[in-house]
């Protein structure tokens, strides 16, 4: 299941928003309906997880934390709690719940990026506050992809 692409969408004074057709598309074909909303964990964005996508991540955050250890505990209940279960509607909208909005500083126009097996729900304003500079992101991209080539490789 890959997300890509970004596509500009309104929500309604409901805080009701289509997902995108692309996204719904590769959404029915893995075969999944339910999905699960949560603010990211370092972006003023919301990301929404496919049911399979988010039982995975919860399976090996579980297993990576100690039932007996309270600030493992403390870890895993702040994630899931601040975690809920969205379906789509007859028309493929999804309900953004007002507390969410607030979390990601949406009002009305939003951007959806498909972020591989997730998709970012992002105020159209907060994503360009965010972005690198063309020169920073080439150099980050050089930096972690970047290799010297040896004969080997040629």
């Amino acid at each position: 299941m890959r997300f890509l692409g970004n596509v500009d969408c309104k929500t309604d004074a409901k805080g009701r928003v289509f997902l995108p057709a692309v996204f719904r598309k590769v959404l029915q074909a893995s075969g999944g309906e339910t999905m699960m909303l949560r603010k990211d964990i370092f972006q003023p964005c919301l990301v929404l997880y496919p049911e399979s996508v988010w039982n995975e991540m919860e399976d090996t955050l579980r297993r990576r934390l100690n039932k007996f250890n309270a600030q493992h505990q403390q870890i895993f209940r702040q994630f899931v709690e601040g975690a809920e279960m969205v379906t789509l509607d007859g028309n493929g909208r999804l309900l953004i719940p007002k507390r969410y909005m607030d979390m990601a500083f949406i009002r009305q126009d939003v951007r959806f990026i498909g972020m591989d097996d997730t998709i970012e729900i992002w105020s159209c304003d907060k994503i360009e506050e965010t972005r690198l500079s063309n020169e920073d992101f080439s150099k980050a991209l050089e930096t972690i992809l970047g290799q010297e080539t040896t004969p080997a490789d040629i």
